[in-house]
Parts: C-alpha cells; sequence; structure tokens
C-alpha cells in the first residue's frame, strides 16, 4: 500500500513539472493550435479560410443588394430597416467565421482514394490527435509530418501499385494511427506503469521513432531514381560540352571572316548579274 502512494506521489509530481514546463513555453495547447504539421493540412485549412471569406462576402453584398431593392421599392427603409441590415450583417458575419468548420477525418476514412490525399488527409488527424499526446510523442509527430510532405511529393509521379506506394499506404494508413488509436484507449494514469520493459508513453515514442526512420527510408528509395537520373544528364553535358572549368580555361577563338568571293559564288545567276 505505501509503494503505490509512493508510486502515485512520484507520478503527480512528474506530471506536476511537465504542465509547469508546458505553461512557460506557452501552453501546450497553445503550441499545438499554432501552426499545422504538413503541407497537405495547412493547404486544406487553406482552402477552409477562403471558403469562408467568400461566403462572408457574399453575405454581405446579398444584403446590401436587398436592402437597395426594399429601399427603392418602399421608398427607403428607415431606422428599422437600418438595424435590420445591420444584424443581419452582423450574424452572417459571426456565422461564416466559424463555419464550415474544417473536417477532420474519421480513422477509418484514412486509408482511402490516391496515397498523395491519403497523406494530407492523415497529417489532419495527426493534428487532432496531438492533445492526447506526451510532449516529446508530439515533437516526432511535427517531424513525421514533415517528412510526409517530402514523401508525398515523390508520390505524385509513381503508379498505385508501386512497391513504395503500397509499403506507405499500409505504414501510414494503417499502422501509425492504429499505434496512436492503442495508446488512447489507455487510461491517462496507467501510461506512466512500466509494463514489459517501458511505460506505454516511452513505447509510443519508440514507436513514433521507428515509424519516422521507414517514411525517412521509404523517401530516400524513391529519391535514388531521381539522382541517378541527375547524374547521367550531368555526365552527358560533361561529354556533350566538356567540363566546365575547361570551357572556362579555353582561349575564346573569333571565328574566320567570310571570304567575300565564296559567298558570291553561292549566289544564283541572276543575282551575280547585278554585281
Amino acid at each position: 500500500m505505501a509503494d503505490d502512494l509512493t508510486r502515485q506521489h512520484e507520478r503527480l509530481l512528474e506530471e506536476g513539472r511537465s504542465l509547469l514546463r508546458d505553461n512557460q513555453a506557452g501552453g501546450r495547447f497553445r503550441r499545438m493550435r499554432a501552426r499545422p504539421i504538413g503541407r497537405g493540412s495547412a493547404e486544406v485549412r487553406q482552402k477552409n479560410l477562403m471558403t469562408r471569406i467568400k461566403l462572408i462576402g457574399g453575405s454581405l453584398l446579398a444584403i446590401v443588394f436587398a436592402s437597395m431593392l426594399f429601399g427603392i421599392a418602399l421608398d427607403g427603409i428607415g431606422f428599422t430597416g437600418l438595424m435590420v441590415a445591420f444584424c443581419a450583417i452582423v450574424a452572417c458575419t459571426f456565422l461564416f467565421s466559424n463555419f464550415p468548420k474544417v473536417r477532420i477525418p474519421k480513422r477509418s476514412d484514412l486509408n482511402t482514394g490516391d496515397v498523395r490525399h491519403m497523406v494530407a488527409r492523415t497529417e489532419l488527424w495527426l493534428e487532432n490527435q496531438r492533445h492526447a499526446l506526451p510532449p516529446p510523442a508530439v515533437t516526432l509527430v511535427d517531424q513525421i509530418g514533415v517528412q510526409l510532405d517530402a514523401l508525398g511529393v515523390q508520390l505524385e509521379s509513381i503508379e498505385p501499385l508501386h512497391p513504395a506506394a503500397v509499403e506507405t499506404r499500409k505504414l501510414v494508413g494503417e499502422t501509425l494511427p492504429g499505434m496512436i488509436d492503442a495508446y488512447r484507449k489507455i487510461p491517462a494514469h496507467l501510461r506512466q506503469e512500466q509494463r514489459i520493459g517501458a511505460t506505454p508513453d516511452q513505447q509510443l515514442v519508440e514507436s513514433l521513432g521507428k515509424i519516422s526512420g521507414e517514411i525517412d527510408h521509404i523517401t530516400r528509395q524513391l529519391a535514388d531514381g531521381a539522382l541517378d537520373d541527375l547524374a547521367i544528364r550531368t555526365r552527358y553535358l560533361d561529354y556533350r560540352y566538356g567540363e566546365p572549368e575547361a570551357l572556362s580555361q579555353a582561349p575564346h577563338q573569333a571565328l574566320p571572316a567570310p571570304d567575300p568571293l565564296a559567298q558570291l559564288n553561292r549566289l544564283p545567276e541572276r543575282d551575280k548579274q547585278e554585281f
């Protein structure tokens, strides 16, 4: 009983220190919501913002246009009409400033569609999971978001059945979200208890590190083809036009002046008679 109270006391102290560090850094929730983890999720949020702006602008124009029509038809809308129009403007601005919200993909929707869009959906889903993860795991999630951006660009130029695309779909669409789901099902007070030599927090961080390494490995494999192609083209240019140093050091020889007699001989008979 005393050992249990001691472990509980130590856990509470560690959670208090972690909360204090988070607050000194600006707040854990604020940091997690400050920016997207990748370009794919950022594009989704940017599109949502542009949709809201368009809805606000369209609703304001519609209210102004409707007020003008009523004013012409009724020979003025009066103070009451102005207040109604003002309230409508405020209501539309408030409504479309908050709606439509960014749709967070469900776990079952991640591994659908092409690989490029699956990567963007996974980034958006991961952003919504950060608040339930320990700080070291949040750092790894941010790192994975950057890696997924680079991988998503390379996946645009390969076939869906390419081994790298299949492996990415399994790793990013199934393994990664499945692991985070399993972690979130563990009660918070049990995540600091050791089990099979490590706590759930430590196991999560270790697994995320392995996933990050595997994403980097796939990215490098896909980049090998582009690097080889660039090297081949560079060697061809060196063979065809010479080394850049040799070209810069070679003396510039002036082209010989054209021979007037040779040029005259190339002219047709009709043009020669003019000379």
